[in-house]
């Protein structure tokens, strides 16, 4: 008798992912968000300032902010200049400009699974671009206008090129070159300076030290050729800006008086920053502790060792900076992944499933809050937290975050046991939960981050006839939001053409700005987002000479 053949189970996601399956999850993580809000405080503001700046005055050599130089390497901002003006027949500027955040953190995902595939082999390759998109600290940045992303990919790329200059010497030199080049055309020299003892590393493990090390020479001769020619064009062109630059870059080159608080301030922000790749990396040296000489270990070993004083050093200790820590930890702590004993992996696997569910059962209670007034004291938080806020609810937004819910139900359910099943669902769970929040939870995240009713309400209460306005204690994000929204530019309160201005826009108190009492001037406007609630968080404008007996607030 013939017998039945029992139908097959059918799974979710094969393990570990490649091909298709990984470039679609990995799609899923990087587009949401990217589009659909305002600039927002911080680098995403300036950035997008700076972008608008170069198209509205066609200045693409010297980058600008608000009418302002703004000296700093170009390459980011011609990237996001650029996908903003080839996008600007469907997106609005800002969007269209964080479309090279996107690309840039599509290239830093493919380097680093390429040279994870370089140190570890295809089959635990994957699991390098689950850590790095899994990296809490990663997630904040991935999705804004943000030049340190194409630094970030351009050090995924070095390191590609380092792995490969054994065995493949002219290509891996020849990768490490256009990656160097790029990053110093990206962000400068300090940023790009840890990979240089990584190379020297690599240079001495080779078998031929001196091919290695010729090759490598030759790769910094012609990594230095791209800024070289944006630096030759700046000094026919424009020397002030090219002194400007200098001046800058120098600054930065001399370092800090207080590296040690830095470093010790990186250190700290790590074990959650870059969560889970970190406690990974930590076991993979433990568990192959035998084997930290081989090239696999010592590589990223000594790449983090030296990148964590350099960055501290050079760089400002700042979320954005240490993105430039992930790519060695993530190929240290790859190792880690499929070396974890089956108690610690399942433990891991649970924890990341158990998590994330909770936070996708709270980001939707959340939306029902702001939308529906349900449960009620959410709601009333949700009021109070963003006044002004008026909730609609869309169709569309709702049915896309209630399809990834049942994809993640049907992944945790489906998917196979593996090694990698836990650093996937934990990626899968992390995309989920940022899918929600920027599906339901955006509009209200606007309206509390962005500058645009500020901008439009200081629009309205300027004098009809005025002249220049000068600027006290106002940070670059906001200069870039004014100019952004409402087209209105400021000069330095310090600098000599702002002596005659009338009036005056600041942050502070009054006598920051030196408008002390009987000084002539009087506050008109006032106003800020609905999170400004102190003073001092405020903007301010002052009339010299004003009549008027209260000022408006917005």
């Amino acid at each position: 008798m013939l017998e039945h053949a029992k139908p097959a189970r059918f799974r979710g996601l094969p393990l570990p992912p490649g091909g298709w399956s990984l470039a679609v999850l990995l799609a899923l993580y990087v587009l949401p968000g990217l589009i659909g809000h305002d600039p927002w405080k911080n680098d995403d503001a300036v950035t997008i300032g700076v972008v608008h700046e170069m198209l509205s005055s066609g200045s693409w050599l010297t980058p600008g902010l608000a009418g302002r130089p703004y000296p700093d390497a170009p390459l980011y901002y011609w990237l996001a200049a650029s996908s903003g003006y080839l996008s600007s027949w469907l997106l609005p500027l800002h969007d269209g400009a964080r479309l090279a955040s996107g690309v840039c953190t599509l290239l830093a995902l493919a380097f680093i699974l390429l040279a994870a595939r370089e140190l570890h082999g295809r089959t635990e390759a994957p699991a390098a671009p689950l850590l790095l998109a899994g990296s809490i600290g990663f997630l904040f940045h991935a999705h804004e206008a943000q030049p340190m992303l194409a630094t970030l990919a351009a050090h995924a790329a070095a390191y590609w090129g380092l792995t490969q200059l054994e065995r493949r010497p002219r290509r891996g030199a020849l990768v490490f070159a256009m990656a160097l080049g790029l990053g110093l055309l990206t962000n400068g020299l300090a940023a790009m300076l840890p990979l240089l003892p990584v190379a020297a590393f690599v240079a001495w493990r080779a078998e031929n030290r001196q091919r290695a090390a010729l090759l490598l020479a030759a790769s910094l001769l012609l990594a230095a050729l791209p800024a070289a020619a944006w630096l030759l064009a700046l000094s026919l062109h424009d020397p002030a800006y090219l002194a400007a630059f200098s001046v800058a870059e120098l600054s930065q080159l001399g370092g800090t008086a207080q590296p040690w608080p830095r470093l010790l301030r990186l250190v700290l922000m790590l074990p959650w920053y870059a969560w889970p790749a970190f406690p990974l990396a930590a076991w993979a040296l433990w568990a192959r502790r035998r084997h930290l000489r081989s090239t696999p270990l010592a590589l990223p070993i000594f790449a983090l060792l030296f990148a964590l004083p350099t960055i501290s050093f050079w760089l400002d200790a700042r979320s954005a900076s240490a993105l430039l820590l992930l790519p060695p930890l993530v190929l240290l702590a790859v190792p880690g992944v499929t070396s974890l004993r089956r108690g610690a992996a399942n433990a891991f696997d649970w924890f990341g499933m158990i998590t994330f569910s909770i936070l996708a059962l709270l980001a939707w209670l959340g939306w029902c809050a702001i939308v529906f007034g349900w449960p009620a004291s959410l709601g009333r938080q949700s009021l109070r937290l963003a006044p002004g806020f008026i909730a609609h609810f869309s169709l569309i937004a709702a049915g896309f975050a209630l399809l990834a819910t049942a994809a993640w139900c049907w992944l945790i359910v489906t998917t196979a046991r593996s090694p990698m099943r836990g650093i996937m669902h934990w990626m899968a769970g992390l995309t989920l939960f940022w899918l929600l929040v920027a599906a339901l939870w955006m509009p209200w995240i606007d309206h509390i981050k962005t500058y645009r009713q500020p901008a439009a309400s200081l629009a309205r209460n300027l004098p009809t006839s005025h002249g220049c306005i000068a600027s006290v204690n106002v940070a670059d994000p906001v200069l870039a939001s004014l100019d952004y929204f409402e087209g209105i530019r400021t000069l330095p309160a310090a600098s000599p053409a702002a002596r005659n201005c009338e009036l005056r826009l600041m942050h502070g108190s009054p006598r920051d700005g030196g408008l002390t009492t009987g000084s002539g001037w009087r506050k008109i406007w006032q106003g800020g987002r609905p999170t400004d609630r102190r003073e001092s968080e405020k903007l301010q404008l002052y009339l010299r000479g004003s009549k008027r007996g209260a000022a408006a607030d917005s």
